[in-house]
């Protein structure tokens, strides 16, 4: 069997897995346009037009779900399985939706929000999880920039939509998302992995006859798929036969040199995914915009960068498994940074009063650039070395706190962004950012192992 047949079903269950990413893309997006309609004088909502003050929490109360939805389905993750607490996902995604075109004041769209971040919690933490469990060594990469290509793809979705209808229409359209999902990933397996560890063989076997795309006969599997199965019951039974240490996983992340590497390194990543500032700005593409005096209307700006964005993430599949994650890494580091010192440049001499009219193109092509070298790597590429670099007796535990600590950092920016922007103008704002994008291009050098086309105990070595 060919090498395109023997993966056609993990690339098929990745599509399927991912249709709550492009929900939760939606989310993200949403506010953009939104915020601007929200916030007019011609505000539908009975309780007025939405000021700074309830924008803030609005935006920022998606991480705070996304919070309480890492420790919920990570814990989940492991108590039913991953198929049923994906599954289980749909719903918050669906009540957040649902919530919106009801909402008459800004409570009922804080609490939208947080449902909304409460499934991305399980998202970020589950999806990784799952994909790493059913892929192999060659595809593992590509299978997980699937995450992030959804969730852009649901960005770009809901600023498109944004523009031409209302939010609470916006809200309608991409409820059918969460329905979508529930119909289709109904039907793939549990990870060959989960089921092994559960004891459960001959359900592994089926699932991972499923996943290589080997038809279940009475006969034994292809030597190549047998030899992946007797891996997964090979690691399965030397953490059975250490209970001792079994007990104590989540202490490895303090005293197992290894393991507490991969949870600094995992970290490290999530400060960078949300330091680099691209996640936060996404939420305010269109204030942005219209700060930055850019001529294009703040709606259309945000669809260009919407699309630049999925571009970005999509040459990031085509790349990561042939220049590998760290060099992905590296270049999309600087080259947010410079990016953003690029925009901090010109809206610092736009703010000085110098003529900037001839530049108007800077704005848009600058943050574009960002984003789209951002999704190379920044973006992306922390969520599948997370999964990969964790050993596997902790990877769920290690996985869920790396996630939660994502969260925690894009709340206090989502948050206090509006703040950040009014104390060291929008100008200062951007070349933080930068600092911090070409900080953490220095970490990548030094401290990140390259995982392309590695085996778990081949990365496991290199720590």
């Amino acid at each position: 069997m060919d090498e395109s047949s023997a993966t056609r079903n993990q690339y098929l269950a990745a599509v399927c897995v991912n249709i709550i990413s492009l929900s939760h893309g939606g989310f993200c997006g949403w506010t953009s346009a939104s915020f601007v309609e929200l916030a007019s004088p011609n505000s539908t909502l009975k309780s007025g037009p939405l000021d700074k003050y309830q924008i803030g929490w609005i935006g920022s109360l998606l991480c705070v779900g996304g919070a309480l939805g890492t420790i919920f389905f990570s814990w989940c993750a492991d108590k039913i399985g991953r198929k049923r607490c994906l599954l289980l996902i749909g719903t918050p995604a669906l009540l957040g939706w649902w919530i919106i075109p009801f909402a008459q004041n800004s409570l009922h769209l804080c609490l939208a929000r947080l449902l909304g971040g409460f499934g991305g919690g399980g998202i970020f933490s589950v999806i990784p999880l799952y994909v790493t469990e059913f892929s192999g060594d060659k595809s593992r990469g590509i299978l997980g920039t699937f995450l992030i290509v959804a969730c852009n793809t649901g960005i770009l979705v809901a600023f498109i939509l944004g523009n031409f209808f209302t939010y609470s229409a916006v809200a309608w359209i991409l409820s059918s998302l969460p329905l979508l999902f529930i119909l289709c990933f109904a039907f793939l397996p549990e990870s060959p992995q989960y089921l092994i560890n559960r004891n459960n063989i001959k359900e592994a076997e089926k699932s991972m006859r499923y996943f290589r795309n080997v038809k279940y006969s009475k006969h034994s599997l292809p030597l190549p798929v047998q030899m992946e199965m007797d891996k997964l019951l090979d690691r399965a039974q030397s953490t059975e036969s250490a209970p001792r240490e079994a007990q104590v996983g989540q202490k490895d992340l303090l005293y197992n040199h290894k393991a507490r590497k991969a949870f600094l390194i995992g970290v490290a990543l999530m400060a960078l995914n949300q330091f680099c500032g691209c996640f936060a700005m996404i939420n305010y593409t269109a204030n942005i915009f219209e700060q930055s005096g850019s001529s294009l209307s703040p709606n259309i700006s945000a669809i260009v960068v919407g699309v630049i964005q999925l571009l970005g993430s999509c040459a990031s599949t085509l790349l990561v498994e042939r220049a590998g994650r760290k060099l992905l890494l590296v270049i999309s580091s600087i080259g947010t940074g410079i990016g953003l010192g690029c925009l901090g440049v010109y809206i610092y001499l736009n703010a000085l009063g110098y003529d900037t009219q001839p530049f108007a193109w800077i704005p848009i092509a600058s943050f574009s650039f960002t984003i789209f070298i951002g999704c190379w790597g920044v973006l992306t590429l922390p969520f599948v070395l997370v999964s990969e670099i964790m050993p596997p007796k902790i990877r769920s535990s290690g996985s869920m706190l790396c996630t939660l600590c994502m969260w925690t950092f894009a709340f206090v920016l989502i948050k206090y962004l509006p703040l950040m922007s009014a104390i060291m103008g929008m100008h200062g704002m951007m070349f933080f950012f930068a600092s911090c994008s070409l900080s953490g291009a220095l970490f990548v050098i030094v401290f990140v192992p390259e995982t392309k086309g590695k085996s778990i105990e081949e990365i496991l070595e290199k720590l």
